[in-house]
């Protein structure tokens, strides 16, 4: 397959589907040899790729269609009464933007959350290699959020900018705050953040409806999914 860009894209062999534990998956790479660039990155959002590390992907499974990008379009979003009470219960705490380098701190809090939440996952174990394969480019805009209660490190948001939006690549925070609602947190601040910004968009993702883990995404209404290469209005019975 190969864009109109003259990029090339690839496919792997079928493998385990991260979300359905009783599905193969098959995984669309834009050509790793190939230059990336913020520009083209934009581009290819808007098709449903995303970023992992310096890598460019989507499904691309041919006997499933589970797989659906969602955004939020964050001038429309409207906040739920439960998100309410979360905003307001995390006032405490401070935000700062920071470079998208290498920080001991937050590698860290990433590695306990990997072992807290995901140790049944291929993210398991965590390692510095991994963690910085994952999360950074060299050639991405990329922000990192911090979520401070007065100095104590308690989330990181990785953040990417795009031309309409922002997309939220991921987030990881300390298991021992699960009251706060961390995640949603910083999908809320997200939001705020991207309207601060004059954006549309917050992407989030893959969403899967049979993933229990993919169930907090409908909570951000509206949604938009990507379907059929046209996006519009998810419509999910919960």
């Amino acid at each position: 397959m190969t864009a109109s860009s003259g990029l090339k894209f690839f496919s792997t062999p079928p493998h385990q589907c991260s979300y359905l534990d009783d599905k193969t998956a098959t995984t669309l790479f834009a050509d790793p040899e190939a230059p990336m660039s913020v520009s083209l990155y934009n581009q290819l959002s808007h098709y449903g790729f995303r970023r992992s590390g310096n890598h460019i992907y989507k499904p691309q499974c041919f006997a499933c269609q589970a797989c659906l990008s969602v955004r939020i379009p964050v001038a429309k979003f409207q906040i739920s009464r439960q998100q309410r009470r979360v905003w307001k219960n995390n006032q405490d705490l401070t935000v700062h933007r920071v470079p998208a380098t290498y920080v001991q701190e937050h590698y860290e809090l990433y590695a306990q959350y990997i072992k807290n939440r995901h140790a049944d996952g291929d993210m398991y174990p965590p390692s510095v290699a991994q963690y910085v394969s994952f999360l950074f480019a060299d050639w991405s805009d990329t922000w990192l959020y911090e979520f401070r209660q007065n100095d104590k490190l308690l989330a990181v948001a990785v953040c990417d900018v795009l031309k309409n939006g922002l997309s939220a690549v991921y987030t990881f925070y300390d298991c021992n705050t699960e009251t706060r609602s961390l995640g949603t947190y910083a999908v809320l601040w997200q939001i705020n953040e991207a309207k601060r910004l004059q954006m549309d968009y917050l992407y989030l993702g893959y969403w899967v409806e049979k993933s229990k883990k993919m169930t907090y995404k409908t909570h951000f209404q509206p949604l938009e999914a990507l379907i059929d290469q046209l996006w519009l209005p998810l419509i999910h019975d919960k």
